[in-house]
């Protein structure tokens, strides 16, 4: 699932005006995001080794291309 947030230009203008964030504020939003994608690929690698032949073929997918992208280890796009 995506969250995106559109931001006018005034929220942008706020944003640029404020001081830049502390270096351990980055880092942690950094890594949050990163486990993050990390959490929801091995939950979609985990579902699409759950699917049936026929869902695979809805979305596209061969069974043998929904193995492969299965057995791949969370950290690999």
């Amino acid at each position: 699932m995506t969250h995106a947030a559109i931001l006018t230009n005034d929220a942008l203008a706020v944003l640029n005006s404020t001081r830049s964030l502390p270096l351990l504020a980055v880092v942690s939003v950094k890594f949050a995001a990163c486990v993050t994608k990390w959490a929801t690929r091995r939950r979609t690698r985990l579902t699409l080794d759950q699917l049936e032949t026929w869902q695979l073929r809805d979305v596209g997918l061969t069974p043998d291309a929904a193995r492969r992208e299965a057995q791949k280890v969370f950290w690999k796009a």
